[in-house]
């Protein structure tokens, strides 16, 4: 039998990192030209897909890649004091005694994700990290591990908390979990009819179980 491989996305739904990136942002908000992030904005845009976010914030194209850079420069300063998700550790463990391939696909920078799993005693549950910047999704980047790595579409499920995590998932013909914890909300993340919407890591064996 193949072994089902669960491909996480990491900011928001393995890692706490959502305020940590908000006061980043609020601090980088007059050198890129956008408006800082009220807690009032915070809600409107949770409900906000990544394609409306950045329409919304007014930041230029051109800016963004520098921006993303910044942050992840950032946010390498505040990797020690980042926890993980309540629950998502005892989560992924039984995902990995249970044989399941661990992997993650971030925007993040991967001395970032590297640093957080060893402080965080889970840097042995995964088997690859991918680490790439892309604005409006990250199909090309799980196109790529899936080639990389051999992996067949239908043995592979994704697990993420962005709108786009489901557009990505879905274009690359991939199953695909979407989390609630995270940075979208369950409304907006329910109209994009992910195949599964969850409220709690506890909730992922079940899931991985019977698909």
């Amino acid at each position: 039998m193949t072994q089902k491989v669960i491909i996480f996305d990491f900011d928001g739904t393995i890692a706490d990192t959502v305020d940590a990136l908000v006061s980043i942002a609020n601090r980088l908000a007059v050198d890129f030209g956008y408006m800082q992030i009220t807690p009032e904005q915070l809600t409107l845009l949770r409900n906000f897909s990544s394609r409306e976010i950045i329409k919304y914030s007014g930041v230029s194209l051109i800016k963004i890649p520098f921006l993303v850079k910044k942050v992840k420069s950032e946010l390498k300063n505040k990797i020690h004091e980042l926890k993980p998700i309540p629950g998502i550790k005892e989560a992924l463990l039984e995902l990995q005694q249970n044989d399941y391939k661990l992997g993650i696909i971030t925007s993040n920078s991967r001395e970032n994700v590297t640093a957080f799993l060893r402080n965080n005693e889970l840097d042995i549950l995964f088997d690859f990290i991918y680490s790439g910047v892309t604005i409006f999704g990250k199909t090309t980047i799980i196109n790529n591990v899936l080639r990389q790595k051999q992996f067949k579409p239908q043995t592979v499920i994704y697990v993420g908390d962005e709108t786009r995590d489901i557009e990505a998932s879905k274009k690359a013909n991939i199953k695909v979990i979407a989390v609630t914890w995270g940075f979208n909300s369950p409304e907006v993340l329910a109209k994009q009819n992910p195949d599964f919407l969850i409220h709690q890591p506890s909730e992922l064996l079940d899931i991985v179980k019977n698909n």
